[in-house]
Order: C-alpha cells, then structure tokens, then sequence
C-alpha cells in the first residue's frame, strides 16, 4: 500500500462507492425498487470488468490486423489468436491458408484443400509414412506447379496430402528453405530472402 498510484485508486473507489450508496439511500425509494437498480449496476459493472478482460480478443474480432505484410525482401505475419503463423499462399494459382511449421519437411495439404487445388483423391498413393505429434499417418507425395507467398513464388516444391485428420493444411520446411531467415519476435514472423 505504499504505491502512491494505489492510495489515490483507493482514494477515488472508495469516494464514488460513498456517493453511490448515499444515492440510493437518500432517493426515498423502495427497498426492492433500490436492490433492483443496484443489481443493474453491479451487471454493468461485470460487464464492463469482463469486456476489459477480453478486450485483445474483442479488438482483434471487431479490427483484424493484416495477417501477412510484405516489405521489399521481407514477409511479416502476425500471431493468431491460438497462437500460431498463418499464411495464405496461391497454391497453384488457388488461395490457400496454411500453418506456418519449421517442424514439418515439406508442405502438407489436408485432403480438403488437395481437392480445392484440383489434386484428385483418385490420383493420390497413400504410399509414403510421416511421424507426426500424433503418430504415424499415411501421406502422398505430390508436386506443386507454383507456391506463390506475397511476391515470392516457388516452382515445382515437393508437398504431401495427408492421410490423416489434419485440420489445417501446414507450410513446412520444402517452401520455407527459400528464405534465408526466419526470424520470430513476440507476436511477428519475419520470413526474409
């Protein structure tokens, strides 16, 4: 309590406390007409105490950042919400939003997004194995003819579709070896030629 800021917040809360049990009390009202009106102001108050709480996830929904921002050599992409780097590349010409991974070798495409790039299930080989955090799956290896981020395109980079239940398709290492740094700080991926 030695906090001068402290004092003075202690100072102020409890001086509006006072001013608003004096106007209750001194409104001449009914004693259930005043517990309703102090429950609505107590309401407002969480309210507004869990507004303030969630006020980063409320910014973000109500004024999304760029995702991705390209600047000369350099990619930057910003952290989401669930703690990951997206990115929306052209994957053969065809917009595609995958999870940035430098743990995964090469681009992993779930088989939802294989379909929306025109890769038939019909023309896949579940024939190669990945260890993955959840276990072995079953992967098939394909090529894509461009990958396109910001400016930057790759011709003919070596991907897989999974096998497996994979809920975002991943940016792994056979795209991301392009760039000669990939740097994180806080909330921003650098990707730099």
């Amino acid at each position: 309590m030695d906090d001068p800021d402290t004092i003075a917040r202690l100072a102020y809360l409890s001086l509006l406390l006072v001013f608003v049990a004096g106007y209750f009390f001194t409104a001449r009202r009914s004693l259930g007409r005043t517990l309703r009106d102090v429950l609505v102001w107590v309401l407002i108050f969480a309210m507004a105490v869990i507004a303030y709480g969630f006020r980063d996830v409320i910014w973000r929904e109500l004024m999304p950042r760029t995702a991705m921002q390209v600047s000369g050599d350099t990619v930057e992409l910003r952290r989401d919400a669930d703690g990951h780097f997206r990115a929306t590349l052209a994957l053969d010409g065809v917009p595609v939003t995958l999870v940035v991974d430098t743990g995964a070798s090469q681009i992993v495409l779930s088989r939802a997004d294989a379909a929306r790039i025109g890769i038939g299930a019909e023309a896949l080989d579940y024939s190669g194995r990945a260890r993955t955090a959840n276990g072995p799956v079953a992967i098939a290896p394909v090529v894509l003819r461009t990958v396109s981020l910001g400016p930057f395109t790759e011709r003919n980079v070596r991907a897989s579709v999974s096998g497996g239940d994979l809920h975002s398709s991943l940016l792994g290492m056979s795209y991301l070896r392009h760039f000669a740094r990939i740097e994180i700080s806080g909330d921003t991926m650098r990707l730099v030629r």
